[in-house]
């Protein structure tokens, strides 16, 4: 009886010294004992505009089985980061179980091609090469064995829509892969050999060649032409040809077109969509292809979409239409919708894209803050109203990346997380990932490889600094995650010094606002919140995790940190 008479006293010592405390004190810090669980990703509402995109190389990214390394006798030596290395889509999967993408706050994955490739190796004058990057294929219809198989794929979606992450499949309409001795040419029907593109006008940079050696889909072309003699000898091999014969039948009388080249692959590539449920496409070599055929892919992969979410409607994430994103090489921001070919100019917007790769960011991404979020919230919620632009500081043949040298990757973090619009972490920009390895032979403009070498795992568990930012990096993106209103919301400065601004963003029913500050004072800090948020209102600042209460206008934080992300607290 004494001990419980004792526990009423202090019980009630402590409740009164609480409330004396709350009613004195308004701008008091309160520590939280443990970071709140993130919301369920499923609940969490997504558009593409605002979304955080990680682009891996499958090859690179993680060795999930070893038993698929090597296939079609491709043993020959190579250059220098130009070989299969293992990486393989049931490494994506075992990532994304493992929880990795979703401390990032990503919530959709770019990954490059994954249909067969060429089984020979062709020297670029770097050496031989072969194609591990999965832009060289031999044939839609098949997944090449190095990356998995049709099965490993599927299981690749479905834990991905599990955990609240889109898919967007890399596809290439463009091209077939280089001639090698194992890899014939295509017929003449089908490709041109020459010539090699100039990219002086519209017609040399549609009509020819990327490069030497890589044949050239006539994807201009309407007139019917048989499939290949080679192709339907494979198939025979495999044991398929029946099957993928009435499957094009059905296609072509579903929807009229001429057996004309671009829409064979059209078939081919939809055919994920419609048997998996892949979320969008990231489409290779845009400028390339005459821009009809990007509205007739679109349309086919949404006709595909729509009919795989009719199949599966317990697996629907919500209603957000397919997703189509494009490399138009050398778009920027800037240019607005179009894109200038020197004698026409082309609005691939109107052509089934949501949102361009955008390449002015790594350049603007050298200027203030202020300058870069502002510029950026203007053009999207005007020229760009309802589109996007892909942001990425660097990528996979980007051969001049922002930072390379990886001087400061929590600025990279900085820029590229918290500019306007949707952004791409390429995948080891949340490591500092070297981009600068000795020995590899580049291409003369693009130096590819050195960009490309596998995922620096190793120094996550052995390295104090690179997980250190990884933190800052897995911080940023699960807020921008959790906050519509960071990529998609309009921009608006707050302080100047210290620079605090504000995002806010409207579309029906969904209402969301943060505050963020940037170049924080270490130690105490003001940060004028006034007009924003009203007094009274308790924040919470998800960096260094605490709650702090509006007074006069303004939060006070007391921290080591120089950024604040502050919403409303639950």
């Amino acid at each position: 009886m004494k001990k419980m008479l004792l526990a009423i006293v202090i019980l009630t010592f402590f409740a009164s010294c609480k409330q004396a405390e709350t009613d004195t004190i308004q701008n008091t810090t309160l520590i939280r004992d443990s970071i709140p669980a993130a919301p369920n990703p499923n609940k969490v509402p997504f558009a593409w505009e605002g979304a955080n995109i990680y682009f891996l190389l499958t090859d690179r990214f993680n060795n999930g089985d070893t038993l698929n390394d090597v296939n079609f006798e491709r043993t020959d030596p190579t250059g220098p980061l130009r070989g299969f290395m293992g990486g393989d889509i049931v490494g994506i999967t075992e990532k994304i179980e493992q929880g990795y993408f979703s401390e990032l706050g990503v919530n959709a994955i770019w990954f490059t091609p994954v249909v067969e490739q060429i089984h020979g190796a062709t020297n670029e004058e770097t050496g031989n090469t072969y194609g591990y990057h999965g832009y060289w294929t031999k044939d839609w219809t098949v997944l090449d064995p190095n990356f998995g198989t049709k099965k490993d794929l599927e299981e690749l979606v479905e834990t991905a829509h599990k955990f609240g992450i889109r898919m967007l499949m890399d596809v290439v309409l463009n091209h077939t892969g280089p001639v090698t001795e194992k890899d014939p040419v295509w017929p003449e029907e089908w490709v041109r050999t020459d010539p090699t593109c100039t990219f002086a006008d519209y017609q040399s940079t549609t009509q020819c060649t990327l490069v030497e050696n890589l044949p050239d889909i006539r994807t201009e072309s309407d007139k019917a032409v048989e499939l290949p003699d080679g192709l339907l000898a494979k198939w025979k091999a495999e044991g398929r040809l029946s099957q993928e014969l009435d499957e094009l039948q059905l296609f072509f009388e579903r929807t009229g077109y001429p057996r004309a080249p671009r829409y064979y692959i059209i078939k081919w590539l939809t055919d994920y969509v419609n048997a998996l449920g892949i979320d969008g496409f990231r489409v290779d070599t845009v400028k390339h292809v005459n821009e009809n055929a990007w509205t007739e892919l679109q349309k086919e992969a949404s006709h595909a979409f729509a009919n795989w979410k009719k199949m599966h409607p317990d697996e629907v994430l919500d209603d957000t239409p397919f997703y189509m994103v494009g490399e138009v090489y050398d778009y920027g921001i800037s240019e607005g919708r179009k894109f200038d070919f020197k004698d026409k100019k082309v609005d691939y917007f109107n052509h089934g894209f949501k949102s361009l790769i955008n390449f002015e960011l790594k350049t603007d991404a050298l200027q203030e803050y202020e300058t870069i979020f502002t510029k950026y919230s203007d053009i999207l919620h005007t020229t760009l109203k309802d589109k996007s632009v892909l942001n990425y500081l660097t990528s996979h043949d980007d051969g001049h990346p922002y930072d390379v040298e990886r001087n400061d990757p929590f600025k990279a973090a900085n820029i590229l997380l918290l500019t306007p619009g949707a952004s791409q972490i390429y995948y080891g920009d949340e490591t500092a990932r070297d981009l600068t390895l000795e020995g590899t032979e580049d291409r003369p403009v693009m130096g590819d490889a050195t960009l490309r070498s596998f995922m620096n795992w190793n120094e996550i568990d052995s390295l104090p600094q690179t997980l250190k930012i990884l933190e800052h990096w897995r911080k940023l993106g699960k807020f921008r995650h959790d906050h519509l209103a960071v990529g998609a919301g309009k921009h608006l400065r707050l302080g100047k010094k210290p620079y605090v601004f504000s995002r806010t963003y409207l579309n029906g029913t969904i209402k969301d606002k943060v505050v963020i500050g940037l170049e924080l004072p270490k130690g105490k800090k003001s940060l004028w919140v006034k007009g924003f948020f009203g007094d009274g209102t308790k924040l919470h600042d998800t960096y260094s995790n605490t709650v702090v209460t509006v007074a006069n206008g303004k939060v006070i934080l007391d921290n080591e940190y120089d950024i604040a992300l502050l919403e409303v607290a639950e």
